[in-house]
């Protein structure tokens, strides 16, 4: 197929945009660099634009047949939605809806689309089925509703079919170290763990020992970025089958704690760095995980990477070499 993917040149999209080359895609990426890199373009042609400027969309779509579009591009950070909400209203909410008007428009018959577990908010269970209500606490969760509701009505009305992915704790990287999280001031556990290694941090800090768990620290489901961005391109085959539009989770099913990722990095680097312990953040749960029954029955998705030491020391590698291409 011929394929848009907005934010292709960020973390999570520039590994997806590897895997569709892969698979003989032909790849249009649409990015306006803000958190992605030129270099990160690792197939097909990429036009630097914003989402937010509907005449540019509109000529990236009248110069190219598009048959799908694969959305990407957000703001992905909690805190910073809490403290700027319309920068995430606009960014996140909005272009969505910019994106799918030019769809709209020319009739595009499939779309996925990059949505997340914070959906969901503070939910009383663990492990999270698409069925539950959403009850997003945060402007980030609430803007990728609100998304999620307007793919679905629009689909409602048109021939467009879709699969929203839900995204539970993205990490790692390329194995072959071709891609990884090179986004600026990063917040995921195991990115800034990484950071600590390379001395990119001095310390860190974990948020919360007193939680019902096994060692008192929050537990969450890792996923591995390729196993993650496999799933995009098995939904894409699945809806040009014939599949019907659909809401998948996407994690391993299984959690750990923040106590047992950072003991991890620590091993497999062989450096002990600063870990500071201080109280819980507001909004954070005890545990979060996916219940994935879906996404293996209704795509056949079998992740390949389901391991916390392949994540870390992907992830690990990575950050050394991202981190000596910044120093040459």
């Amino acid at each position: 197929m011929k394929v848009l993917v907005t934010g292709g040149a960020g973390y999570i999209g520039s590994h997806v945009v590897r895997q569709l080359g892969q698979a003989g895609h032909e790849v249009v990426v649409y990015d306006n660099l803000s958190t992605g890199y030129r270099w990160a373009v690792t197939c097909g042609e990429l036009v630097v634009g914003d989402l937010a400027d509907e005449q540019a969309l509109e000529a990236v779509f009248r110069a190219h047949s598009f048959e799908a579009v694969l959305h990407f591009a957000a703001n992905i950070v909690v805190p910073e939605s809490v403290s700027n909400p319309l920068k995430y209203y606009s960014n996140n909410t909005r272009n969505t809806l910019n994106l799918l008007k030019a769809i709209d428009r020319h009739q595009i018959p499939y779309m996925v689309f990059s949505s997340t577990a914070a959906v969901y908010g503070m939910p009383e269970q663990t492990v999270l089925t698409e069925e539950l209500p959403l009850a997003p606490i945060n402007p980030y969760g609430a803007s990728k509703m609100m998304s999620e509701r307007m793919i679905m009505d629009v689909a409602a009305t048109s021939d467009l079919k879709y699969v929203i992915l839900r995204y539970f704790n993205v990490a790692g990287a390329n194995p072959e170290g071709v891609l990884g999280q090179a986004t600026p001031e990063a917040t995921h556990l195991i990115k800034v763990a990484c950071e600590c290694v390379t001395g990119a941090r001095e310390g860190m800090s974990v948020f919360g020992t007193d939680y019902d768990t096994r060692d008192g620290t929050c537990i969450r489901d890792y996923i591995h970025v390729e196993d993650l961005a496999k799933a995009h391109v098995m939904a894409l085959a699945y809806m040009a089958e014939g599949g019907k539009s659909d809401v998948l989770n996407c994690g391993y099913g299984r959690g750990f704690t923040v106590r047992e990722v950072i003991d991890v990095v620590q091993r497999l680097s062989g450096v002990e760095f600063p870990v500071t312990e201080t109280g819980r953040r507001a909004g954070d749960p005890a545990a979060l995980m996916a219940d994935n029954r879906r996404i293996s029955r209704v795509l056949g998705w079998v992740p390949d990477h389901d391991d916390l030491d392949i994540i870390v020391q992907t992830a690990l590698n990575w950050e050394k070499s991202w981190q000596a291409r910044k120093d040459a």
